[in-house]
């Protein structure tokens, strides 16, 4: 299964390597946006774009809408996870 999570291009770090620095839920980290760039949206222009991250790679753009909804999703799957784990390790 792949999972692409949202985050916001804050900087770019390199433009020749395509490389930019992304905010993923408060954490930031080194981001190719080798995906998502061409000649009518070159890197400078990517800057407060949000972006579904997949293994260090910007995948795709997406609106700043949908990203708020995936995260909040995600983050309810998570408390989720941990509600199961919690339930499974209680179990007599």
């Amino acid at each position: 299964m792949c999972l692409g999570i949202p985050g916001q291009i804050v900087e770019i770090i390199d433009a020749d390597d395509l490389m930019a620095k992304v905010d993923i839920a408060g954490v930031q980290r080194p981001v190719n946006i080798g995906c998502i760039v061409d000649a009518a949206h070159p890197p400078a222009q990517c800057i407060g774009d949000w972006v579904l991250v997949h293994v260090g790679f910007a995948m795709s753009r997406i609106d700043e809408d949908e990203a708020h909804k995936t995260l909040a999703l995600l983050t309810e799957l998570g408390e989720a996870q941990e509600e199961l784990a919690a339930i499974k390790a209680s179990k007599g």
